[in-house]
């Protein structure tokens, strides 16, 4: 007999063991992490040790004014707010994993009452037994119980563990995506505020223009008057400052919606924003030094992201994957019980306990453990290619700024130029239209291309610093 029981069981664990067989996960090549160029640009080696992006960005931005700006935004603003909040929901994710690792013990007390039909087994056994000599079994019989109650999963397949480990990298990709709203929180308060001085001076610009015209329509009224020039002059003059006049209102506004678009990042109400124009057009941007490329999956927080999500994506396939394999669990009662209130003190009569093992697995009807597995296999792949879309637009950001950089730079320096050969050239024009050898359409064509230059420098000014800022968010810079 107790070798028949031996070939049941071990029949009977054969086909457990069968029926819980598991799918294997998609192994798919990561061959853009693999084939990151060793360089930006393959025709230039860059210095390893010199990389802006480790630059806190207290030292990377000069501006104090800039500086409070900042500060004021890390304080404040609501999309950061909202990723804090992020992190302690992902935290408590891992404290209810790890809680899965330890039994469950919870403490009860009940009282009930219960009638039994005369004849049934249970009742007939009530009505022929005694309590006590001569003494019944109480009908309707009572019940009064009261104790502690506990339950464990034995993690035998570290399913458990897994799913903790998987958490953990969660949370741990919310720090990054709280570092990357940090970055690019820190890029879009700087840019704001470059943007921000260029329309101030370019109001200054239009402004002066404004002037200027107002001299030129004066001196085209006398010219009339003396018969020197016509009608025709005046009315021009007079369309040109009206235009320019509406230009400055466009930029006004502008400059309104700016400062508020800034007070939104700074999670405040519209103030002014304290700032100092005059030193804009002489600011230097800063020299940035890019590294190598691999130094992207240390420093970028939303590279790190990409990476720790997808780590969490392989622990969730193989949590899913163990759920294919028989679970052991354990219960266990410990308490008093008896018909009685007052029996329950006598001990140890009114004592009860249980204690059981359950080994058990999935046979058949797995659909929805199939599903599970198949949905975590989906996002694990899912989760590779937002890492390696991430590694390349990363690559090919530091990249294309790297050349915006030097562009720019050439093109501030023939705006310069211009605007120079164009300031010279108005002052040649009025002095020929005051003595009658240049006409009206001459002084204003002289006139809008210097007003154009000159806007069109400042924006160069403008693009000119953001592009450093943009290249230092994009090199890692701004978090620390």
């Amino acid at each position: 007999m107790k070798i028949y029981n031996k070939y049941i069981a071990a029949i009977a664990l054969s086909l457990v063991l069968t029926g819980c067989r598991a799918p294997m996960a998609t192994v798919i090549k990561d061959e853009v992490k693999e084939n990151l160029p060793q360089n930006f640009n393959q025709e230039e080696q860059q210095d390893a040790n010199a990389n802006s992006g480790t630059t806190p960005w207290r030292q990377f931005f000069t501006d104090p004014n800039l500086v409070s700006l900042i500060e004021t935004a890390l304080k404040n603003n609501q999309e950061l707010l909202i990723t804090l909040q992020e992190i302690e929901i992902a935290k408590s994710g891992v404290l209810a994993k790890k809680g899965k690792l330890t039994p469950t013990v919870s403490a009860g007390i009940g009282a009930g009452v219960k009638k039994a039909g005369r004849y049934t087994s249970e009742g007939a056994g009530d009505a022929t037994t005694e309590i006590e000599p001569g003494r019944e079994m109480p009908d309707p019989l009572g019940n009064f119980e009261g104790g502690l109650m506990a339950n464990w999963e034995i993690d035998i397949w570290k399913k458990l563990r897994t799913e903790k480990e998987a958490a953990v990298a969660h949370y741990l990709s919310t720090v990054e995506g709280k570092n990357f709203v940090l970055s690019n929180l820190i890029e879009e308060v700087a840019d704001n505020y470059y943007e921000l001085l260029a329309l101030d001076n370019q109001l200054d610009i239009i402004q002066q223009y404004i002037k200027l015209q107002e001299r030129a329509l004066e001196i085209s009224k006398i010219q009339k008057e003396a018969a020197a020039a016509t009608e025709l002059a005046v009315k021009k003059f007079e369309a040109e400052l009206a235009k320019s006049k509406a230009s400055e209102y466009t930029i006004r506004q502008e400059i309104t919606e700016k400062e508020n678009q800034i007070n939104a990042l700074l999670g405040r109400y519209p103030q002014p924003i304290v700032r100092t124009k005059e030193s804009f057009m002489s600011t230097m941007p800063q020299t940035v030094y890019t590294g190598i490329p691999s130094q992207l999956l240390a420093n970028r927080p939303d590279i790190k992201q990409a990476e720790l999500e997808l780590k969490a994506a392989k622990l969730d396939v193989q949590a899913a994957r163990k759920e294919f394999y028989p679970s052991l669990e354990i219960s266990a009662t410990l308490g008093l019980e008896a018909f009685k209130p007052s029996y329950l003190v006598k001990l140890p009569e009114s004592m009860a306990y249980n204690l059981a093992g359950e080994l058990a697995g999935p046979l058949i009807n797995k659909s929805a453990i199939k599903a599970n597995f198949q949905t975590a296999d989906a996002k694990q792949i899912q989760s590779l290619y937002e890492y390696d879309k991430t590694i390349l637009h990363a690559y090919l950001d530091v990249a294309n700024l790297m050349s915006k950089v030097k562009n720019i730079d050439q093109y501030y320096q023939m705006k310069s130029q211009e605007t120079k050969a164009l300031d010279q050239s108005i002052d040649i024009a009025n002095q020929l239209f005051k003595n009658s050898r240049a006409d009206y359409l001459e002084v204003l064509l002289n006139q809008r291309d210097a007003l154009d230059a000159k806007m069109e420098l400042i924006e160069a000014k403008q693009k000119q610093l953001s592009t450093v800022v943009d290249i230092y968010k994009s090199l890692g810079g701004g978090w620390k």
